[in-house]
């Protein structure tokens, strides 16, 4: 078949016309032939399998019976009437119910007579099937069928339209009458014998078509992994690309700071994670290209150590670094513990944030021209233009989801060589997620916690127990503990949501009498400068309780704080909930969270706080939080059209995408610009996929 026929705009499809295929258009995104036959259904109907009455579950499904009708009546409801006949086979009975068409129905049904009924089954004091679409078993036997039958995606204006499943499934047809069903192959001989995979041709039959369970489970496969692969394929060229054109500083040195730091200034032992780390920067950094490497980490495994040794390896290579953060607190919280761990070393170090002075920040200007600033540490401050480095070697960028594209690139600017970067980030990123959306990025996990860490106890509870959850945080605050109180923040009630704030407090108050209790609260309708002074009271342990909005959610670390309370918890999602316990348990003692909610839960909420009383592993609970919402939510909506998968689902098809990823990163090795006669379709499919921006054209 001639590819361009695919490109055939889908108002020439016999049967279409101008009105319906504006209407494809609109709803469904279907321009051309090639979105059409991109169009795969969401379920199939199985009608290969006939079921026993006493086999029926209680699950709605839909389902085919052979039995007859032994009896019809007329019963009086409410409103109108409903015509009810009583359906037996050999195994028991169920009812038969119409609500509409009553006459016509009555004088076709036949009584005793073998039918094959097809529909959704209800169960009320038995199993009954409202409408079902009925057949005598002898004409059934006739009829030419197919055994699945599929089930298109639809919009309730289609349907009203009168495009409904049915018209839908006769274009499909139709397309492949005009297609003779042949379609050119786009995966190479090699891959397909290795992965056993059927042809494009068959696979796009089956898939529309199914002749059985098992070619319809070959041809989703087939699809799956094209698309998968491809995805890869684009992913990783682009940073093998990158690797060879842009060329990186070579950082070669092991110098005295680095080694005069791990001997001597270590606050703790590394952890063999920190070390594996450590030791992958350190080959980018030799390299001879640019490092582009994101680094996970949950909370408290000791990222920061990692960066800063990272940094000296800069210092010590002749060149300058930077840390960037993304809110003052976090900058300011990053900058006193680093220059803690580095003053004995003689290393100039210094914070650059919105409310630096305009003399701090004439002295940070300059020293960084002449070169006297090794580290600058900042806020979206740094990224300005008058910021100028005499030789960034290095950028870090802290909770990368803040920052956009856009701001990465001005830290690539700063040189005319752009700098490594290492991106940090405490919220984990399931692997398979990790793998579609930073496939372009190389990727590093800190995934065991410093010893002597106590892993944190998380408990949920109800309304009804809070005195006794009272009388704990009382023990807790005797015992020379600080308590955080979080309430929810969701923007679109922000009334109703300080209100819940202000009640919270208020009890709180009435609970913990001054002078005795002293109590810290923050929340998003403050100035900054009096969040900052509650935040610092409480830092300093002048207050015992902080009850605040979610505000306190990236970073703040107060060793002192032991229970984290999380009030009406199943509004929080997962990723927010790990967060939120993550700031507690940074010191020695036992720390608690407590989640607290009503009775009324649904069963996601259920399903996310078993999670978190389950475990405080970040990468499982990402991997809950990725089945619960999906890939487009979990990366917020700047990227939720990243993923915009036809056939595969990087959740489910999980080993799919691992498999994929294999062989594309297999292929490139031994080929990186698909030249080679064996990879010709590879290479043109690749081409086409990118000229026709089609379903693979929008990586991250």
């Amino acid at each position: 078949m001639n590819p361009s026929l695919l490109q055939t705009p889908i108002d020439y499809l016999k049967g279409v016309g101008p009105n319906r295929a504006d209407l494809l258009r609109k709803e469904l995104g279907i321009h051309t032939y090639q979105d059409l036959i991109n169009l795969f259904p969401n379920r199939y109907i199985d009608k290969t399998r006939y079921y026993k009455i006493n086999e029926l579950q209680r699950n709605n499904a839909e389902v085919q019976i052979i039995g007859k009708i032994t009896h019809i009546k007329t019963v009086e409801q409410q409103k109108g009437k409903r015509l009810v006949a009583t359906f037996m086979d050999e195994t028991g009975q169920m009812e038969l119910v119409w609500f509409r068409g009553h006459k016509w129905i009555r004088e076709s049904l036949k009584i005793n007579q073998p039918y094959v009924i097809f529909g959704k089954t209800n169960w009320y004091n038995g199993f009954s099937m409202p409408h079902p679409e009925m057949e005598l078993l002898a004409d059934h036997e006739k009829s030419l069928r197919t055994a699945m039958q599929p089930v298109y995606p639809s919009t309730e204006k289609l349907t009203n339209k009168g495009i409904t499943n049915r018209v839908v499934n006769k274009l499909m047809q139709q397309l492949f009458v005009e297609t003779n069903g042949k379609f050119y192959e786009t995966l190479s001989a090699e891959l397909l014998e290795e992965q056993k995979l059927i042809s494009k041709s068959k696979a796009l039959f089956n898939i529309h078509f199914p002749q059985s369970q098992e070619l319809l489970s070959k041809a989703q496969y087939r699809l799956k992994f094209e698309e998968l692969f491809y995805i890869q394929l684009q992913l990783i060229s682009k940073n093998l690309s990158r690797k060879s054109k842009i060329k990186g500083f070579n950082f070669d040195q092991v110098g005295t700071l680095f080694n005069t730091f791990y001997a001597e200034h270590l606050p703790f032992e590394l952890t063999n994670a920190q070390k594996r780390v450590i030791k992958e920067i350190r080959n980018d950094l030799g390299s001879n290209a640019q490092m582009n490497r994101l680094l996970q980490g949950d909370v408290g495994s000791g990222k920061t150590i990692v960066g800063l040794m990272t940094m000296l390896l800069a210092i010590d290579n002749g060149f300058q670094a930077c840390l960037v953060a993304p809110t003052e607190i976090l900058a300011q919280q990053h900058y006193n513990g680093i220059e803690a761990l580095v003053k004995e070393l003689g290393v100039n170090i210094k914070l650059l944030t919105g409310s630096s002075k305009a003399s701090e920040r004439k002295e940070i200007h300059d020293q960084l021209e002449n070169g006297e600033l090794h580290i600058l540490i900042g806020t979206h401050a740094v990224l300005e233009d008058k910021v100028q480095f005499k030789n960034l070697g290095l950028a870090i960028i802290d909770e990368q989801h803040r920052f956009g594209v856009a701001q990465r690139a001005k830290l690539w600017h700063k040189n005319a060589i752009p700098p490594h970067v290492l991106v940090m980030t405490a919220t984990p990123i399931p692997r398979t997620l990790a793998m579609s959306l930073y496939g372009d990025l190389d990727i590093s996990v800190i995934d065991e916690l410093p010893p002597g860490r106590k892993s944190i106890k998380t408990v949920h509870r109800y309304d009804s127990n809070r005195l006794k959850v009272f009388r704990f945080i009382k023990d807790e605050i005797k015992k020379g503990r600080q308590i955080y109180i979080v309430y929810p923040l969701i923007q679109e009630s922000e009334k109703l949501d300080y209100k819940d704030l202000m009640d919270g407090y208020a009890s709180i108050e009435r609970e913990f009498p001054k002078p005795e209790y002293q109590i810290s609260i923050v929340h998003g309708q403050m100035k900054s400068s009096d969040k900052d002074y509650e935040m610092e009271r409480f830092v300093k342990g002048e207050t015992q309780i902080m009850v605040a909005t979610t505000v306190i959610e990236v970073g703040v670390n107060v060793p002192n704080a032991s229970v984290m309370i999380i009030e009406s918890a199943e509004r929080f999602g997962l990723s927010q909930l790990h967060q939120l316990r993550g700031r507690v348990g940074r010191g020695a003692e036992q720390s608690y969270c407590i989640l607290m909610t009503g009775h009324k839960l649904s069963s996601d909420s259920k399903t996310r706080l078993e999670t978190m009383v389950g475990t405080n592993d970040g990468f499982q609970i990402a991997e809950v939080d990725l089945k619960l919402r999906g890939p487009g939510d979990l990366m917020g909506t700047q990227q939720s059209g990243v993923l915009n998968l036809k056939i595969a689902d990087i959740v489910k098809d999980n080993d799919i995408l691992k498999t994929a990823r294999y062989y594309a990163v297999k292929t490139l090795k031994e080929d990186q610009n698909l030249m080679l006669e064996k990879n010709k379709i590879l290479r043109y499919t690749y081409q086409q996929l990118a000229k026709h921006k089609n379903i693979w054209n929008y990586i991250s």
